[in-house]
């Protein structure tokens, strides 16, 4: 990783402030992300990526922090491509997800290409953006402009969406 720059509250874990390289720091900031939301009660959160494929998800740790996070006055919004690399590999997160279906909206983008979702992680306080999804290089930081900025796009991308990803499939 480079530029880090960390920061953070006096009960919450560092956020990085600045430029990350690899799978392993990204990986790292999904981690941080949810652990600093559950820390720090994030009222909403918004995650963006054409799969969710190599998002750690399914860790426990994530959704130990996702469990803590969750509660009344929360929301997680997801946008997908498509949802079936979650499925598939993120099953203790589609456990949870079954459980906390009141506050998780999941939307699929439909015909968009996946190049034209960003593969990013939004919230009031702390953001982060993947530029480059082959070497996972990209930035991250807490500043107005760049969480507005970010904000602005994806309600652009979730106003284009429809509902997608359910939590319980309802047979006859």
């Amino acid at each position: 990783m480079s530029d880090l720059h960390p920061s953070a509250g006096p009960s919450s874990p560092a956020l990085l402030q600045g430029r990350f390289e690899g799978r392993s720091a990204f990986a790292d900031l999904v981690r941080q992300g949810f652990a600093a939301a559950a820390a720090e009660g994030w009222r909403e959160i918004i995650l963006c990526d054409a799969t969710f494929e190599d998002w750690p998800l399914g860790e426990r740790s994530v959704v130990h922090s996702l469990n803590d996070w969750a509660g009344s006055g929360r929301t997680l919004t997801m946008l997908a491509r498509n949802y079936d690399e979650v499925t598939r590999r993120h099953a203790r997160f589609v456990s949870w997800r079954r459980t906390w279906s009141h506050i998780v909206e999941c939307r699929g983008s439909g015909a968009v290409a996946a190049s034209d979702l960003p593969s990013a992680f939004w919230s009031p306080v702390w953001v982060f953006e993947r530029l480059d999804l082959v070497r996972s290089t990209g930035v991250a930081g807490s500043e107005p402009a760049r969480r507005v900025a970010l904000r602005e796009r994806l309600t652009e991308k979730l106003l284009r969406s429809s509902p997608a990803f359910p939590a319980t499939t309802l047979g006859i």
